[in-house]
């Protein structure tokens, strides 16, 4: 298959008002509106056997797939030291050199856990399990290091690194719960900041944080991390209906987006950090709903934030087994990821 050399290169907006707001390799980049995918988890797909095919039944791997239907970056996530390797070190750096080949910017995200991190659970990796906060600050600033020199190395475009995964309470429990220990959170996220930027002085750094229809969540981090001066260039924000509707939070899709949207323009006020939406997800049962959701998380993130929100990232679409919220049926994309597609011929136009 040949490589998509030009409808796809770049996706852009007139975005030059943010272009001030943080360091970019050049001005174009400034105005690039990035449409991803976290992949993380293709090279385990692949150990099972399972082969993925684009609409017309053709086999295709996971990264050129997302870049045939219009995707310009993808989500790495990273563990530390994961059973069998996946999302472990050099599981990353081999779906780098993927991103690479096929001109796809790359988001590492960084769990500082053996495995899942998220709202619920931010387990301390067992190897740090006996480390006080000062010994945990020196032992996360070395694996963030450690981890983006080698993918620095294979020549991957590493535009953004997450430190932390949905870290509303914090992570590394108990040194770094938000709650209990927001100095110490602050601290982590800091001495996090600086490891990124000792080996790539212009990736943006995120935090990133769940629930984006909840504003206080988001002041009470953000206010925590500006009180003990931890230092961030960029808010990822998760947008999901499904979770929101079903946890009580939110009457309808429509309202989750609304509500994200409110949020998006009350934080670029409040704090002046530009955004972007690293985690989104619709059912995969019900496709033509998941456009349609997928479609209005796009167009807010591109048309509704002054151009604050600088892109839409989907979590796991190549998964259709075994999670609701992936994007594919029988190996196949469904109509969700056509949101993704329509954007981009959009946007180029």
């Amino acid at each position: 298959m040949k490589r998509i050399t030009s409808l796809f290169l770049t996706v852009t907006l007139g975005l030059s008002a943010s272009a001030q707001s943080y360091p970019v390799h050049d001005s174009k980049i400034a105005d690039t509106f990035w449409l991803g995918a976290d992949i993380s988890g293709a090279t385990e797909q692949e150990r099972r056997g399972v082969q993925l095919r684009n609409s017309k039944g053709e086999p295709r791997e996971c990264t050129a797939l997302m870049r045939e239907l219009g995707l310009n970056a993808v989500r790495l996530r990273v563990w530390v030291n994961p059973k069998g390797g996946f999302s472990g070190k050099d599981d990353v750096v081999r779906m780098a050199r993927r991103a690479k080949d096929w001109g796809m910017a790359v988001m590492i995200d960084f769990h500082y856990s053996d495995w899942w991190a998220d709202p619920g659970q931010q387990n301390i990796p067992a190897a740090w399990k006996d480390m006080d906060y000062p010994q945990m600050c020196e032992a996360l600033a070395s694996h963030t290091r450690e981890v983006l020199t080698a993918v620095k190395e294979t020549g991957a475009d590493i535009r953004w690194v997450q430190v932390g995964n949905e870290t509303p309470n914090g992570f590394l429990w108990p040194i770094g719960d938000s709650h209990k220990n927001l100095r110490q959170y602050a601290g982590l996220t800091d001495a996090g900041y600086a490891a990124v930027k000792q080996v790539l002085p212009q990736a943006q750094v995120i935090v990133h944080l769940d629930a984006a229809y909840d504003p206080k969540r988001y002041d009470y981090i953000f206010d925590g991390l500006k009180k003990y001066h931890a230092r961030y260039d960029m808010i990822g924000l998760s947008v999901y209906p499904y979770w929101d509707m079903k946890g009580g939070h939110t009457r309808s899709w429509q309202e989750t987006v609304e509500r994200a949207t409110e949020n998006i323009n009350r934080l670029w006020t409040k704090y002046k950090k530009p955004m972007m939406v690293v985690e989104t997800g619709a059912e995969a049962l019900k496709p033509i709903e998941g456009k349609q959701i997928i479609a209005a998380v796009i167009n807010m993130a591109r048309n509704q934030t002054g151009g604050h929100c600088h892109g839409v990232f989907y979590w796991a679409p190549e998964t259709d087994r075994g999670y609701k919220l992936g994007a594919f049926q029988d190996n196949r994309p469904t109509a969700i990821m056509d949101a993704f597609t329509e954007a981009a011929l959009k946007v180029g136009k």
